[in-house]
């Protein structure tokens, strides 16, 4: 009887067993499911709210707060991650004039959880990449009047532009009246406001250059080693899809295998 009980045990623990896994699989699955049909593409009904969504343009499910639609504008080929808040004025249904708003380029990558809150005017260039949760807005709270609650004083707009391929780092907060010029790299946590040249690596709280460039004297700290491959390769590479990221992280991958040998020999010498 013993024997016999162990065996229906154990067919009963395979059988909850292969149940588990049958549910898990059709949970991922349909979340998959849901999450493709959940996006915001010029193909779905919800393109039609935005002042312009372009070629290529994929809002990824679940979105996050996106309201304002007709005065955000977002160039062809970027790629919006999941849980992104765009928005234009402070609650839906205002009419806030004329004018886009918040206009994002085209060939962006904005990261999951970001949030741009546009007010008077958010230009966001082409190229511009985002790391997760980073923060935009182009609007403050006055604290002016003593006697006042900070939250309920006149807000205070300022235009925020963002040049062509700037990286924003992961939790960084753009404040308003910022303008970053082309190829600005923004550290991750920094807290920015004010104007930045081309060409600069800024980061901090408040954010300052910490690296520019120059026609005379190039990159000023100068940079650690040489890039792994040139600009030209690497835009190669960017079209190829999968294929072309399997080589740039093979590359990766063997260039850092070569700097811990080269580590291991400087302190072996």
């Amino acid at each position: 009887m013993s024997r016999k009980r162990s065996i229906r045990q154990a067919l009963a623990a395979g059988a909850r067993q292969r149940a588990r896994q049958g549910v898990h699989i059709g949970l991922h699955r349909a979340w998959e499911w849901v999450q493709r049909h959940g996006e915001i593409t010029p193909q779905t009904p919800g393109h039609r709210r935005f002042a312009y969504l372009g070629e290529g343009v994929c809002i990824g499910f679940p979105v996050g707060s996106i309201y304002g639609e007709p005065w955000i504008s977002i160039g062809d080929h970027t790629l919006v991650g999941t849980h992104v808040t765009i928005s234009a004025g402070f609650v839906p249904g205002l009419d806030l004039g004329p004018d886009v708003i918040v206009r994002i380029g085209g060939s962006c990558s904005i990261g999951r959880g970001t949030h741009i809150v546009g007010h008077q005017s958010i230009d966001i260039g082409d190229d511009v990449f985002t790391g997760p949760n980073v923060y935009i807005t182009d609007q403050n709270h006055s604290y002016g009047d003593l006697h006042t609650p900070i939250g309920r004083q006149w807000p205070e707009n300022n235009p925020v532009v963002i040049g062509d391929g700037c990286w924003i780092g992961t939790g960084a907060i753009i404040l308003p009246g910022t303008r970053l010029g082309r190829n600005v790299a923004v550290a991750g946590g920094a807290v920015v406001r004010g104007e930045f040249p081309d060409h600069a690596v800024i980061g901090g709280v408040p954010a300052k250059i910490l690296r520019s460039h120059d026609k005379e004297n190039g990159w000023q700290p100068p940079l650690r080693s040489d890039p792994l491959m040139s600009l030209d390769e690497l835009a190669a590479l960017s079209v190829n899809g999968l294929e072309g990221l399997q080589i740039l992280q093979d590359r990766l991958r063997k260039d850092a295998v070569h700097r811990d040998d080269d580590a291991v020999h400087e302190e072996a010498g």
